[in-house]
């Protein structure tokens, strides 16, 4: 039997991710978190295989509470279950002693894959994110990069363009959820995507490097 903490600031989410795992005789939900300091406090009276976690929440984020976990319980593995694709974040996480990274949208056969290959000790990374990752290496190998350091945001998602338009459009993220009908949290995590794969320092980095490669007009 594994034993799963779930930790997330969306209370519907954990629901949902309990429900799925529920139809699983081999594994537990045995708490849930909804924040890193939340995880350190159960983790000091609960016996837990892997940690199930966001990287973003409130009060302690995934990046300042793996390390934690990593020092004082090592026992416990941590699989990064979030939004944010880019390598850098799954570089970051890994770095700070994740044992595996999956995306929320991935099928829930590859989510209780990846708990079980944690919990067993070996890493893992999400079909979606090697492949991307597999992708983008390919492509870099096969051009030559541009004067400015090739970053030309050719791998933005179409949502992720049309943010960015909106963004350049002097829109608030508030704004930009209402217009596009999602959360302000989601249009958060898009503009992070975009400063992430652009590499730009800021958002007005991010307008002007846009229109200078012709990603918005």
């Amino acid at each position: 039997m594994t034993r799963i903490l779930l930790a997330d600031d969306h209370t519907i989410l954990r629901d949902g991710i309990r429900a799925l795992l529920s139809a699983d005789a081999d594994l537990d939900v045995v708490g849930e978190a909804s924040n890193g300091a939340e995880v350190l406090s159960i983790l000091e009276t609960t016996p837990v295989d892997v940690v199930l976690m966001d990287v973003q929440m409130p009060v302690l984020d995934g990046f300042a509470t793996v390390p934690e976990i990593r020092s004082r319980f090592p026992e416990v593995r941590v699989l990064v279950l979030t939004m944010l694709d880019h390598e850098n974040y799954v570089t970051r996480m890994f770095e700070a002693g994740a044992s595996g990274y999956v995306l929320k949208n991935a099928a829930i056969n590859e989510i209780t894959y990846a708990i079980r290959t944690v919990a067993a000790g070996n890493p893992f990374l999400c079909t979606e994110i090697g492949l991307n990752m597999l992708h983008k290496a390919v492509v870099q190998s096969s051009t030559i990069a541009t004067d400015d350091g090739g970053h030309a945001g050719a791998d933005l998602t179409a949502r992720e363009l049309e943010v960015l338009k909106l963004i350049a459009e002097g829109l608030t993220n508030g704004e930009i959820s209402d217009k596009l009908f999602t959360s302000k949290r989601t249009i958060e995590t898009h503009r992070q995507n975009i400063i992430a794969k652009t590499q730009a320092k800021n958002t007005a980095a991010l307008i002007k490097l846009a229109v200078g490669r012709g990603l918005i007009s």
